[in-house]
């Protein structure tokens, strides 16, 4: 059996959390920032938990995540 191979741009967006959940960064901040308030920017920089509907998918294109 050949070894599995990891989605490279994945493995570069997502990392796992100590209890074993993807992290990631949230979307909509490269462009048209001037129509944004700074709460909305400020929030988008944080990361956050990817969603339990994408957890399967994302494991399966991360083996050895």
């Amino acid at each position: 059996m050949p070894k599995m191979k990891t989605n490279r741009s994945a493995a570069k967006r997502f990392k796992v959390t100590g209890t074993g959940k993807l992290k990631r960064n949230k979307a909509y901040k490269s462009h048209m920032l001037s129509k944004k308030s700074p709460k909305v920017k400020r929030n988008l920089r944080k990361s956050t938990i990817t969603d339990a509907s994408n957890v399967k998918n994302m494991k399966k294109i991360l083996p050895y995540l």
